[in-house]
């Protein structure tokens, strides 16, 4: 067994972050073709063909958005691959079997044009609807082909408005003018993100080269981009700047064509709609003689506080146990979601006679955990008198054992169940309880246990736990059939952490787990680890951990700092290598959750929380499972594969897949899915079972 010490850059795998060259490739296939063989047995066989049969199966439940008077869906199946782009009512999407008329087929596309599209939705422009700008990837990447497309026709308009392969995007200004946000022209154009530094005002029957920049960003900071509020009655031009991953600034363009930056924390959240602006603190904001407290939802109308009014409307307040986790607006209506000791509710405030009123919805399970989205994509006054019908909420309501279930919802009305998923695994027996672990400053850390409801506590369960820890991302009990089926209904057991870092206990318990404080987010799902080892769940050797992108980070930290606490660890799409993660792809646009590895005070505690550069040889590490995908340019694959290259030479054993495709989600349609999480069962089958 050879040692091999990384030190800096002294880095002797460097050369497979090589994403197209031929020896990485080589290296690559040679190292799939042994996880396949072995992991791929029999039963991976009859768990893929299950999953498969489940991921399309006709029965599930479509996901909609409206534009104008169609619904929008966008479906994959054995039939479907790669995907259609398909629309109904409202009326037939209510029956049984709603009648849906094709828009775009991805997979004849990609057939007759000889590109591995994946489909990345379409901004279409109100109130007809007609005009859409489609979105493609090749192969999952999040850069993206934009296309102009007659939804009218149902084709490409030939000479319409094309953008080549970039990351960014565009919006629509009107019939023949867009704001374009793209990385395209080359490191002017571009941030050491990756992604758009400049807005270009781009009309048709010109050339995208000549098209004015008329906003624009530093190219250190993050990226730019433009919209424009389409609503008739307060029509608007808005552009952002993003300094940091939690920073914004807002402008908006008045009839002269002048920008006027929002006086409003930077660090907030917002969104724009009609004559409202709404925004979440993540920090404690005093104003005109007033303190909001961080986690507070405000709202104001934009052209008061413009004309420096600094009265805000308090809709949300955090309590001690009580905290806000997303908010959206529609009309005279704002939705959000708040977390309760990690269990969901939905509140909707609407603006009514001069004033806010708060409520919560009404007529949703008490339990499950809910998620919501806007189902109007058009203004109320293009919907003519029905304008309450824009007001429209999509809530979701599952848990990891109840399937998802569709409910429409309004301001003032109880909400209408729409559609319910089918059950996927039999979850007779097994309930979702909650418990804390003390971590190691004492601090509880939550997590959710789901098993069944006679568990012996005997340290002989196979346990599976899980968790992310970054972003201000809550974890909760979401409906997986995957797991549901290969791990659940055969006695496993599902843990999900609720780590600093996370946003489970507001924008604190995030800044707890940034930076320096990543560690000891670390520690946190270390502590759940142990504490299911003390109360008879589970035993080190029975016991896997999986996490993906900054959760792969955490999974990885796991086998080099608590290798004894695990039998088996699934590395997915992961940051591993913190030393140079900000020189690739999109890393450096993550220097406000990690710190920037370049300043000698930052790598003082990174490396200690890099993994790539803290395997020791003649350790005790458990097997561990590496997965990434040549097409994901958010995580570099370049992590997993060194660390899965590090980890053969000094003799561990290790398991490294990445396919062709998949972008930085690892999958492109349910064929690559059902087979991504079938290898992943596959794994800790041969492993803690």
């Amino acid at each position: 067994m050879s040692s091999i010490t990384v030190s800096g850059d002294d880095d002797p795998f460097i050369w497979l972050e090589g994403v197209d060259s031929p020896q990485a490739h080589a290296w690559v296939e040679a190292r799939n073709a042994e996880t396949v063989n072995a992991l791929c047995d029999t039963q991976f066989e009859r768990d893929r063909i299950a999953l498969l049969d489940i991921l399309n199966a006709q029965d599930r439940v479509p996901w909609i958005v409206q534009r104008g008077r169609f619904l929008y869906n966008f479906w994959q199946d054995e039939q479907n691959p790669k995907g259609l782009w398909r629309r109904t009512t409202l009326a037939s999407y209510c029956t049984v079997a709603p009648e849906w008329e094709a828009v775009l087929d991805i997979d004849t596309l990609a057939r007759d044009e000889g590109e591995d599209w994946v489909w990345r939705g379409c901004t279409s422009l109100p109130p007809t609807h007609r005009c859409g700008l489609v979105q493609l990837s090749r192969g999952g990447a999040d850069a993206v082909v934009i296309r102009e497309f007659d939804l009218a026709e149902k084709r490409f308009i030939e000479g319409g408005f094309f953008l080549p392969e970039a990351k960014g995007g565009a919006a629509w200004l009107d019939d023949n003018t867009l704001l374009v946000s793209t990385a395209l022209g080359g490191e002017p154009f571009q941030t050491t993100s990756g992604y758009a530094r400049t807005v270009r005002r781009w009309r048709r029957g010109t050339s995208f080269e000549a098209a004015p920049v008329v906003f624009e960003c530093e190219r250190t900071e993050i990226a730019a981009w433009g919209w424009r509020e389409h609503s008739p009655s307060y029509p608007r031009i808005c552009f952002m700047r993003q300094p940091d991953f939690f920073t914004k600034a807002l402008y908006v363009e008045d009839s002269k064509g002048v920008q006027h930056q929002v006086d409003i924390p930077a660090d907030g959240n917002l969104c724009v709609e009609r004559n409202w602006l709404v925004l979440s603190l993540r920090s404690d904001w005093a104003v005109a003689e007033r303190r909001y407290k961080a986690g507070a939802l405000l709202v104001i109308d934009i052209d008061a506080l413009l004309a420096g009014n600094r009265d805000f409307t308090i809709l949300f307040e955090p309590t001690p146990t009580c905290f806000l986790q997303n908010f959206a607006a529609a009309g005279n209506a704002v939705a959000f979601k708040v977390l309760d000791h990690v269990r969901s509710r939905i509140l909707f405030a609407r603006h009514d006679n001069g004033k806010w009123q708060v409520e919560p919805v009404s007529g949703l399970p008490g339990m499950e955990t809910l998620d919501f989205y806007r189902l109007v994509e058009n203004d109320l006054d293009w919907l003519g008198e029905d304008k309450q019908h824009g007001e429209t909420f999509v809530i979701t309501s599952q848990s990891s054992i109840i399937p998802p279930t569709l409910w429409l919802a309004r301001p003032g009305e109880n909400a209408e169940m729409l559609k319910q998923a089918p059950v996927r695994f039999d979850a007779a027996g097994l309930m979702i309880a909650q418990h804390n672990a003390a971590s190691v400053d004492g601090e509880k850390i939550p997590y959710f246990q789901v098993a069944r409801a006679d568990l012996p506590l005997d340290g002989s369960n196979l346990c599976l736990l899980i968790g992310y820890g970054g972003y201000q991302i809550s974890s909760l009990p979401y409906y997986g059939a995957s797991v549901g089926k290969l791990w659940l209904e055969r006695a496993g057991v599902l843990v999900i952490a609720n780590i600093r870092g996370g946003g489970e206990f507001g924008p604190d318990w995030h800044k707890a787990g940034t930076r320096a404080g990543k560690m000891l987010a670390h520690d946190d799902f270390a502590a759940v680890a142990k504490d299911l080892v003390a109360r008879g769940v589970t035993r080190p050797q029975r016991l896997a951990c999986k996490g993906g992108s900054n959760g792969g980070l955490l999974v990885g930290n796991m086998f080099t700092r608590y290798p004894d606490l695990f039998g088996a660890i699934h590395c997915a799409v992961p940051l591993l290598d913190m030393k140079r993660y900000t020189k690739l792809t999109a890393g450096s646009s993550w220097v406000s959750e990690y710190g920037d590895p370049d300043k000698p005070e930052d790598w003082a505690f990174l490396q200690e929380l890099s993994p790539y550069h803290q395997v020791q040889p003649h350790q005790k590490y458990p097997p561990m499972l590496l997965t990434t995908s040549a097409r994901d340019d958010r995580v570099h694959p370049g992590h997993a594969r060194k660390m899965a290259a590090k980890l053969a030479v000094q003799g561990y054993c290790v398991y490294f897949h990445e396919p062709l495709d998949g972008g930085h989600a690892g999958a492109t349609d349910n064929a690559h899915l059902a087979f991504n999480d079938a290898l992943s069962f596959a794994f800790f089958r041969k492993t803690i079972a």
